[in-house]
């Protein structure tokens, strides 16, 4: 049997409990928001307007979502696997949703099955994988194939099918970080409409490799120089892998996290003291990712390791402003002070903790470090329920929606768990007048 049909049978064998639909329920407030939040933005303007929300085309409106959902550096993280599942899966299973006439918890269950899949096969594409491929992009499809397959009533042999159609539209390079370029919202966005088209065209008898993740012209073999396939299929009792899976509490790549943590701990320790230098050490994907003393745009910004520290060791807090030009102008002399290096021990404990060290010199001599093994968000340090919707709350204000009907989008989701239908709501939130008005603006 091939590893993707045992993986099938894995996830079809597992019990979905109360606790599980609503926690999946707390993943997509979190994806919606962060996908509302983002309208009025550049790219999800470029989005909006090639793949807009409402033509009847599902993989086109999975794309869509998806695209935005990944916009503001806010979307979800799954440590182990390197990927961000939310931006990926929920887009896929709401447009099907929707489109189907679903009930809440056939929705919810899809996206545990989605994570699962995307998660557990990103469990096993090994560390060398991430240093070109971007993991959401390769390892997404499977899971928007696998979420769909539910909700469409696919049988395992024809949800195999799916997932080995999904694979081989695997792709998603990290060469869009050199230029800033806008990249990134493309690869969840066509990881969303991949595992969707995939699932739709086996639902029509289109067959897919089965040997898809192990064959000899296969994934592993073709994407991953050291993969480790037992991954795929390890520990089936473990609980479901959105329940491992962090929330972001900060608006940036996540490999900055850690560090912030450390470096908002170091300002309240610092107290209006002059800093002389401060060093991050960090592991190896971090620094790959992550290292860019001089950025240039927002974007950069978000995923430099030296301006992120900056930020939180001068304000206490990291927030969309402090990636704009404003911001990177009045901490560029703080930035210039910071040096980064790996950690052999943080590095060690990498995937399965993504951890950092930040340490400060004060200008009198004193030395202050801070160490973080996990962060606000974590599975380990989690966001309560009240946490999360403040979060999407703000968000839905950024992206135009008023906090009354917000407040009553957050509900209806919340909703689902107990069998609320899925409805109109996504087309409610992608289609209303704020959606017009930012699609318009374009």
């Amino acid at each position: 049997m091939s590893l993707t049909s045992e993986l099938v049978r894995l996830i079809r064998a597992r019990r979905v409990g109360e606790d599980d639909l609503e926690r999946a329920a707390l993943f997509v407030v979190d994806t919606l928001a962060c996908a509302v939040g983002a309208r009025d933005t550049a790219p999800a303007r470029a989005i909006a307007a090639v793949a807009p929300w409402g033509t009847g085309d599902i993989g086109r409106q999975a794309f869509h979502f998806g695209g935005l959902a990944h916009i503001l550096e806010l979307d979800d993280l799954h440590r182990t696997s390197v990927t961000h599942p939310g931006t990926v899966i929920i887009p896929a299973a709401a447009a099907l949703a929707e489109t189907g006439g679903a009930d809440g918890r056939a929705f919810l269950t899809a996206v545990l099955h989605g994570y699962e899949a995307c998660c557990r096969i990103g469990n096993a594409v090994g560390k060398a994988h991430y240093r070109v491929w971007h993991n959401t992009a390769t390892c997404g499809p499977f899971g928007a194939a696998m979420a769909a397959a539910h909700l469409i009533g696919l049988d395992d042999e024809r949800t195999v099918w799916a997932l080995g159609n999904a694979g081989t539209q695997a792709s998603g390079l990290w060469e869009f970080l050199a230029a800033g370029a806008m990249s990134k919202h493309l690869h969840t966005a066509r990881a969303a409409e991949s595992g969707v088209l995939a699932a739709l065209l086996a639902r029509e008898g289109f067959t897919g490799p089965a040997s898809i993740l192990e064959g000899e012209k296969g994934f592993f073999v073709g994407l991953c120089p050291d993969p480790d396939p037992e991954a795929v299929l390890a520990d089936p009792a473990a609980p479901w892998q959105l329940a491992l899976t962090s929330i972001k509490p900060w608006p940036c790549c996540r490999h900055t996290h850690p560090a912030i943590d450390a470096a908002i701990a170091l300002h309240g320790r610092i107290a209006g003291r002059l800093i002389a230098d401060v060093a991050i050490g960090t592991y190896r994907a971090g620094i790959d990712v992550c290292d860019r003393p001089k950025p240039r745009e927002p974007y950069g910004a978000k995923f430099s390791l030296q301006h992120c520290v900056a930020a939180a060791l001068a304000d206490g807090k990291v927030v969309q402003a402090s990636f704009e030009a404003e911001a990177r102008e009045r901490l560029a002399d703080l930035r210039a002070r910071t040096a980064l290096a790996l950690d052999e021990a943080v590095n060690a404990g990498y995937p399965g903790a993504w951890g950092a060290k930040v340490a400060v010199t004060l200008a009198g001599g004193e030395r202050l470090e801070e160490v973080r093994a996990v962060c606000k968000g974590d599975p380990d340090y989690p966001l309560t329920r009240e946490e999360l919707s403040e979060k999407a709350l703000d968000l839905f204000a950024l992206g135009g929606v008023a906090r009354a009907e917000a407040g009553r989008t957050i509900d209806a989701v919340y909703a689902m768990a107990k069998g609320a239908p899925v409805a109109q709501l996504f087309s409610q939130c992608f289609t209303g007048p704020a959606g017009r008005a930012s699609a318009a603006a374009m």
